[in-house]
């Protein structure tokens, strides 16, 4: 994995699952910019709609971390950043990588 490559973070001790952009991998453990995968379809429905849209910077400590994916296309099914271009007309890249002010 590759700082700013999009992943999909799966979390132990409570299970959960974040997407976003990797910020740093360490022994320490993983920072990530994005959002819980629970809170993606309220999220996109937000940029979709024009309203403010912040992504968090989270850090999850190495013990918690159960496994780390690109964000890939598989087969047929679309990405996650595709999902979320087709939804919404716009790049996750603006809201991940910190560039919340650029022009669409």
């Amino acid at each position: 994995m590759n700082t700013g490559q999009l992943v999909l973070l799966t979390l132990l001790n409570p299970r959960e699952k974040f997407w976003g952009v990797l910020l740093s991998l360490t022994p320490a453990g993983v920072s990530l910019r994005g959002v819980d995968l629970q809170s993606l379809d309220d999220f996109t429905q937000m940029v979709k709609s024009g309203e403010a849209a912040n992504a968090s910077v989270v850090f999850f400590p190495m013990h918690r971390v159960q496994r780390m994916e690109a964000d890939n296309r598989s087969g047929e099914l679309p990405s996650l950043a595709e999902q979320f271009a087709a939804k919404t007309g716009q790049d996750i890249t603006r809201f991940f990588c910190g560039q919340e002010d650029a022009e669409p």
